[in-house]
């Protein structure tokens, strides 16, 4: 029997475990601060040990990240001057270009890491004999879910991909509009309709009504409408859904000129590609300069998460603009329509459906889009913490896996303890670790009584704190140089000042960590935790001249 990927009208044994998980992360993640209070106070000496451990297992934990972080972006700038599209068409003729590539490895001597990674892929899909479809037979399907963007937001999106160097004329894209937009919103697509649908495949326009019965107002309704007309569509012109590979994209994303390219590549290389996701790189570059410092401090951070997690392909999620194998996603039944993280809640539909036999694969090239945005100081900071609040109520997804594992028997166990143990631990880490390591780790000097103050810990524990917080800052600075080094190079942006107030926005990481990142997830486990259950909402998107 099919899971039903959904906590919407359980019964008995089903409904009572739902609540039991959605109860698990914010109780875990209030026990711990909470716990370390009342121990801070009470028993000082023990909350100071505990404190001290914790912070060099974060350091430990800093490094290790730091590490790998460098490595990604060492790929990312590697994979700079790949001809994607060049590599996709020699896989038309696999056996011939394989020759090619052990000629072209002895004449670099095997000193070019990009063709080395490149030639072990191909000799990985030769063993599957799991071939790909030619080239010229692969379509691409691009879904942009629309509620009140106008053409400022969304028109750059659409000429970024007619720009880059995949034939658009492979390419379908979908205007996904709710029925409840604006006219002003409705205006703005007809507009790009007339001027843009001869540059594609087609450009299609739907609109996703209102009040359908188990639907959310949420994205993933809208998105898996437009997927289904998009099945009709394909369906009449007889192209072979395997050949699909659809993206999800939000309204003011632009891709790299290589990105179709670069995804197109991965698909075809990938033995397993129709029961795989493909990651990017996201940046936030699109309004970068038109926001506040601390706001592009933690859309910087995102990038970073995503770089690191590109480096570990056996725990990588889904997060905002992605693509998968169409086949898959009219498999799986589209994307929930009931709730509001469909990013993640795509892999995790797809991963139980598949029976653990699905993974996403790393792409090493980015795509932009808008930091979020408000207009003023106080209605960014607003903005980008109900924007935080909503990534982080990517909880949702674990009671409804979680139930999914307790009957997976088809998935090995070993792989539903990591899997499950590596969600739990990231949202509590989330929500806990930045109270731990800004308030709560010196409550135990504060709190000190007669028996602790007299103690060798008493004297030494702020000497180690700050020893370990000293060899930390030397992470901070490795985050601060490939922030600048990731900065869009466009010629206005390159000025020696600007690049100055991008390195000095990281004095805001304390206030970011706090406020706009631990926070907004302690705030969406507490709801999910009291059955508080949130609605979808929209970020705001604003550039300058733009209101939307």
């Amino acid at each position: 029997m099919t899971f039903n990927f959904s906590c919407d009208n359980l019964q008995g044994k089903e409904k009572i475990l739902q609540r039991v998980f959605e109860i698990l992360p914010g109780l875990t993640s209030w026990t711990i601060i909470i716990g370390m209070i009342l121990l801070s106070f009470f028993k000082p000496l023990s909350a100071a040990v505990i404190i001290i451990a914790f912070d060099l297992y974060w350091l430990f934990r800093l490094f290790y990240m730091n590490i790998f972080l460098v490595l990604s972006y060492s790929r990312l700038s590697l994979e700079k001057k790949t001809d994607w599209l060049k590599r996709a068409k020699g896989l038309n003729t696999l056996y011939e270009y394989w020759q090619e590539l052990n000629e072209l490895e002895e004449e670099t001597e095997g000193k070019d890491v990009s063709l080395m990674i490149h030639r072990e892929e191909i000799r990985i899909l030769k063993i599957s004999k799991n071939s790909p479809p030619p080239i010229d037979d692969i379509y691409h399907l691009v879904i942009i879910p629309i509620s009140k963007e106008t053409q400022e937001i969304i028109e750059p999106g659409i000429v970024s991909i007619v720009e880059g160097n995949f034939s658009s004329r492979k390419i379908l894209i979908i205007l996904a509009v709710e029925e409840w937009a604006s006219p002003v919103t409705r205006r703005s697509l007809e507009v790009l309709h007339q001027k843009y649908q001869n540059r594609f495949l087609d450009l299609l326009i739907t609109v996703h009504p209102q009040n359908i019965p188990g639907e959310g107002r949420t994205k993933g309704a809208n998105a898996t409408h437009a997927a289904k007309k998009a099945a009709e569509y394909f369906t009449q012109k007889g192209i072979n859904f395997e050949n699909i590979i659809v993206s999800c994209f939000d309204a003011d994303t632009v891709i790299s000129p290589d990105y179709f390219s670069c995804l197109t590549y991965r698909y075809m290389v990938s033995p397993t590609r129709t029961q795989a996701s493909f990651q990017p790189i996201p940046v936030y570059y699109n309004n970068i300069w038109d926001v506040p410092g601390f706001a592009r401090v933690l859309d910087v951070g995102s990038s970073f998460f995503q770089l690191i997690e590109a480096t570990n392909p056996d725990n990588l999620v889904t997060f905002s603009s992605h693509s998968m194998s169409f086949k898959a996603l009219v498999e799986i039944g589209y994307w929930p329509r009931d709730m509001i993280s469909d990013d993640s809640a795509i892999f995790w539909k797809s991963f139980i459906y598949f029976n653990g036999k699905y993974n996403v694969i790393p792409m090493y090239i980015t795509l932009s889009m808008d930091v979020t945005a408000g207009g003023s100081w106080l209605k960014t900071i607003a903005n980008v913490y109900k924007q935080k609040r909503r990534w982080a109520w990517g909880v949702e997804n674990f009671p409804i896996v979680m139930r999914a594992f307790l009957n997976a028997r088809y998935i090995p166990l070993g792989k539903r303890l990591k899997h499950a143990f590596r969600m739990f631990e990231s949202h509590v880490s989330w929500a806990t670790w930045p109270f731990l390591l800004t308030f709560i780790g010196w409550l135990p000097a504060l709190f000190a009584g007669r028996e602790f103050s007299h103690s060798i810990l008493y004297y030494t524990a702020p000497r180690i704190t700050a020893i370990i917080f000293g060899l930390a800052s030397l992470g901070l600075i490795v985050c601060v140089v490939l922030s600048l080094l990731l900065l869009p190079k466009h010629t206005e942006n390159r000025s020696i000042f600007k690049r100055i107030i991008h390195a000095l926005d990281w004095i805001f990481l304390p206030f970011v960590s706090i406020f706009l990142s631990a926070l907004p997830a302690l705030d969406a486990q507490t709801r999910l935790m009291l059955g508080r259950y949130m609605e979808f909402w929209i970020t705001t998107k604003r550039r300058k001249n733009s209101e939307s």
